[in-house]
């Protein structure tokens, strides 16, 4: 299934509120400019706007605009997290409506120059199973951890393939606490914020299995002390986790515990919504 966008402007009708969660997003005021300005100005309207086609991608998140129309918040393999306005696609007879869900693989194309772009083309690729139940509500924290702590524009090409095998993962009912432990260390990682857990930051050598530390989210893991209140892991757990390797129940209890205080340190304390349905619900 695929779908071009008709690239004129919508004819405007009266207008209305955005969507409550979205931002408006406002341009620079026009205001009369002479000379070599003017002449600037006059050149870059001429710039020929960027194109961009088929690019893999899936959309994280969606936002009412205007009448018709939505915004809409996309994870693209090589541009990262892309905004883009998708013209019309709240009309009944709009192909659209049919493509742009989450958890599904698109092809997309977009062009403009400002940090908010024109869907130009869109393009269902398929080939993965569908989320269901719970796992549903596995991938939207997946995309809200993505919407929060992605800038936009920031390409992360392996975080979106591991995004790729997390959902292949989910879907076919892998263990899902131990398929998102290993997403959120990989996204703190990408982002550049994940400290180096297999290494002791006071002594420099690698954290011993059978000792007791905290990490700092700034630098790393030290030896716990009395009257520290952040959770306390052991050497083994920090390895098991840099190792990818969760069998052992207590490394799943105290990953579970760190990356919970690790997400919320570098989130500066903003509420993840559908992980606290996750810890009342299924005390994940």
């Amino acid at each position: 299934m695929s779908m071009h966008v008709d690239r004129q402007d919508e004819a405007t009708s009266s207008s209305s509120a955005l969507n409550e969660e979205m931002t408006p997003v406002s341009g620079e005021k026009s205001r009369g400019v002479s000379g070599s300005r003017a002449s600037g100005d006059r050149s870059r309207r001429q710039e020929p706007e960027n194109r961009i086609l088929h690019q893999p991608a899936f959309v994280l998140h969606r936002y009412l605009y205007k009448e018709t129309s939505l915004i809409v918040e996309v994870f693209t393999r090589d541009y990262g997290r892309v905004a883009l306005i998708a013209k019309g696609a709240k009309r009944a007879h709009s192909r659209l409506r049919g493509i742009l869900h989450t958890f599904q693989p698109l092809s997309l194309g977009w062009s403009g120059r400002s940090e908010l772009h024109n869907l130009i083309a869109a393009e269902w690729v398929g080939g993965m199973t569908p989320l269901e139940n719970s796992a549903l509500l596995y991938g939207f924290y997946l995309n809200e951890l993505l919407l929060k702590l992605l800038a936009r524009e920031d390409p992360h090409p392996a975080l979106f393939d591991h995004y790729v095998a997390t959902l292949s993962r989910l879907a076919n009912t892998e263990s899902a606490p131990i398929v998102l432990r290993k997403f959120e260390l990989s996204l703190l990682k990408e982002t550049g914020v994940a400290a180096d857990l297999s290494v002791c930051t006071e002594s420099g050598h690698p954290v011993e299995p059978d000792e007791i530390y905290v990490v700092e989210p700034e630098s790393g893991p030290r030896p716990a002390r009395m009257n520290d209140t952040a959770p306390r892991v052991s050497g083994k757990t920090l390895r098991d986790m840099m190792d990818e390797d969760y069998s052992d129940p207590a490394t799943q209890m105290q990953s579970k515990l760190l990356m919970r205080f690790l997400l919320a340190y570098h989130l500066g304390g903003e509420q993840i919504k559908t992980r606290q349905i996750l810890i009342d619900l299924m005390q994940l």
